[in-house]
């Protein structure tokens, strides 16, 4: 399968020092010359903001953003990075969206890329109402990874009807997080409730930013159309601040009647 367009990362861990993600300068270029031999042209570098990592702000991660354009360009590195965060929904982020000191993706004011804690889930729709207020729209980063929504795959299908975008790791479709993850991620695109593949890479040696293996495996899946939509155009969209809908598109072909029973059983 022969990648025609450039894929575009809206989850990407690439700022060095500033969490868990790239540890120096080293790392982050060892980082974005693997992403661009893997086709990407675009990424929006998502730092962890709240929880945590209340300390990230807003204007030091535009700053860094653009301390990394720099390095890349001086190292001949053709990659664009854009400004944004991984959001922990905290108290606080709503107000923080609204003035700035919280980022939204590509610091467009429009998409927030939301983190629930990994072991738990809880309800959600109270936040999309807030961010619908402030014109924003939430996009749910790696449901498929999290604890609560693996035993309830289900309420994926709920937030999606709400207006929630969702976000799927390429290593969940790879393996890389186990059977678990890898049977949700399956089904959420045999459901259409997949708009984006994201890589959530945080370093050049283990969760590396590569979307070639998922990409492919999502068009095994859903077909080039939507694996390009999911990794490619979706993704663009968000960058340039453009909307995205928050619908399900059934694929046309590749539906594993095999994971049937598994979605029923959530």
């Amino acid at each position: 399968m022969q990648q025609r367009e450039a894929f575009v990362d809206i989850h990407c861990h690439l700022i060095p020092g500033i969490d868990d993600g790239a540890k120096s300068w080293q790392e982050s270029l060892a980082m974005a010359r693997m992403a661009v031999a893997d086709g990407f042209e675009t990424i929006v570098v998502t730092p962890h903001q709240l929880g945590g990592y209340a300390h990230n702000s807003g204007d030091m991660i535009r700053h860094r953003t653009d301390e990394l354009q720099q390095e890349l360009d001086a190292h001949d590195i053709a990659l664009r990075v854009l400004p944004g965060a991984d959001v922990r929904i905290d108290n606080g982020m709503i107000e923080g969206l609204k003035c700035g000191s919280v980022l939204t993706l590509g610091d467009h004011g429009r998409h927030v890329l939301l983190e629930l804690p990994h072991e738990m889930y809880f309800p959600l729709e109270p936040v999309l109402d807030d961010l619908g207020r402030a014109g924003m729209v939430g996009i749910l980063s790696h449901p498929e990874r999290n604890q609560g929504l693996l035993k309830q795959p289900s309420i994926v299908e709920t937030l999606v009807d709400y207006g929630c975008l969702m976000q799927v790791t390429a290593g969940s479709l790879t393996g890389t997080f186990g059977p678990n993850s890898l049977d949700m991620a399956e089904w959420m695109l045999n459901e259409g409730l997949v708009h984006f593949l994201a890589t959530d890479a945080h370093g050049p040696r283990a969760r590396r930013p590569l979307l070639g293996r998922a990409f492919q495996h999502a068009a095994e899946i859903v077909g080039e159309e939507t694996a390009f939509d999911l990794c490619c155009h979706n993704p663009a969209a968000i960058a340039a601040g453009e909307d995205v809908e928050a619908i399900r598109r059934k694929p046309r072909r590749g539906v594993l009647a095999s994971w049937f029973g598994w979605r029923k059983a959530g």
